[in-house]
């Protein structure tokens, strides 16, 4: 062990879930992490405006207050952890603690995908890092695994079930055969949805991270603001069990791809065959499928929420800014895994450009003809059907639930125009996205 004894001292912004499970795991296993690396980690001063709670969680064995820029300009501290959240104090206390020469460790994946390309270049021009294992995936590995385990690879694709509130949700309307709003209630009953869902059953939460691990894998800048993003909040009972008539299971999934004209970058719900791992993915947990040229497919699985799996993720994060605290600046560990003046300019591809297999489901008229024209006109915007199944809706009337094989969503789009114009509909068409992950 390094003879050098002085402790690394942090700073933690914010002590709620997760920095109470930080202190938590960093007090509990502190003999261990010191083996790891060399030196003691200590939180040395807290900020929080519920300064009660942080005495309380601390025991009073540290400074608390409530004022978080002293904890960011404070020359005693090394590193910055923001666990405050949002896209706004936090990204000022994250600058100012950048300016300040500190290293940060962040949770906080909306500022990242928003902010991030600003904060990593301020961070790379004060000589600091800035760690996020914590804001993608909780405490699975997928950041250290993108920048550091597959650096060999090309990456192709990555697609990942990355918000436990969704995926909650859609097991429960799965297993339990109840709606969208019974479900996302049971959700905020068990603590795993907020009282406003909105970021999370609409996407945004994983557009976020799906933004982040694009850059990372396929050195861009961060783009979610070219993100294409849906939720689940349409989602009905019938396409759930419709899908799984025919061998697939409806995901949230953010997904990233690798394309000739640019990449592709989406959050939308998707049907992924049963027989894949991911496909088994239930309740809260997350999981991330990664497909590079050399190792092909891996899988990272576990909780991508939770007081101490989030801390394990910001502790190791703390382990390794500690490790390098002495090493040159230029020969650390970039930020998004390329040399920041090495980052592509890929466009992300519009929505409509996109290629993608299909679930269609039709409401028509129970008459002959009905199926012939609407396979006439997916034959006439070059979509070839896969499967299909035919379901007598009552005495009038037919559900047709189609799959369709690979096709460009423009194409898809004027099809399902065409076939919502003929009189024999009745409804809307639904369609939903698939992806096989072979």
């Amino acid at each position: 062990m390094s003879s050098d004894q002085t402790p690394v001292r942090i700073g933690l912004l914010g002590i709620g879930t997760v920095g109470g499970g930080t202190w938590e795991v960093l007090t509990r296993n502190a003999r261990e992490i010191t083996r790891r690396v060399g030196r003691p980690i200590a939180i040395t001063k807290v900020a929080d405006l519920n300064t009660a709670l942080a005495r309380e969680v601390t025991g009073g064995a540290i400074t608390v207050t409530d004022d978080a820029w002293s904890v960011v300009k404070d020359p005693d501290i090394d590193i910055v952890i923001e666990l405050i959240g949002g896209y706004g104090i936090a990204k000022d206390l994250t600058l100012a603690a950048i300016e300040n020469g500190k290293h940060v460790v962040t949770a906080n994946k909306a500022m990242l995908a928003v902010h991030g390309n600003e904060i990593f270049a301020a961070a790379s021009r004060n000589g600091v890092v800035v760690a996020f294992e914590a804001a993608v995936g909780g405490g699975i590995p997928i950041i250290k695994a993108l920048r550091e385990g597959l650096v060999a690879n090309q990456i192709d694709w990555i697609v990942g079930i990355i918000n436990g509130t969704t995926n909650f949700i859609l097991s429960e309307m799965r297993s339990r055969g109840v709606s969208f709003t019974d479900a996302l209630a049971d959700a905020q009953a068990n603590g795993y949805a907020e009282a406003d869902p909105t970021f999370d059953v609409e996407g945004i939460d994983a557009g976020h991270k799906v933004a982040l691990m694009s850059a990372m894998a396929f050195g861009v800048p961060v783009m979610f603001d070219q993100a294409h993003v849906e939720g689940i909040s349409s989602i009905e009972q019938a396409d759930i069990r419709y899908a799984e008539e025919l061998g697939y299971r409806l995901k949230l999934l953010g997904i990233t791809k690798r394309r000739p004209g640019g990449i592709e970058l989406r959050v939308h719900p998707t049907l992924v065959p049963t027989n894949r791992l991911i496909a088994n993915v239930e309740g809260v947990m997350n999981a991330v499928m990664v497909d590079g040229d050399a190792v092909g497919q891996t899988l990272y699985y576990g909780a991508g929420a939770g007081s101490q799996p989030t801390a394990s993720a910001v502790i190791a994060d703390l382990v390794d800014v500690a490790r390098l605290i002495t090493a040159d600046p230029e020969h650390r560990v970039p930020h998004l895994a390329f040399q920041p003046d090495q980052l592509a300019d890929l466009p992300v591809l519009p929505i409509d450009d996109v290629t993608s297999a299909y679930y269609m489901r039709l409401r028509v008229a129970d008459k002959p003809g009905v199926l012939a024209e609407v396979t006439g006109i997916l034959a006439d915007g070059q979509i070839s059907i896969d499967a299909v199944i035919q379901k007598e809706s009552d005495i009038d009337s037919a559900t047709i639930v189609l799959l369709t094989h690979e096709c460009v969503e423009r194409n898809l789009r004027a099809a399902i125009a065409r076939i919502e114009a003929l009189p024999a509909n009745l409804a809307p068409v639904i369609s939903l996205r698939m992806e096989k992950l072979d």
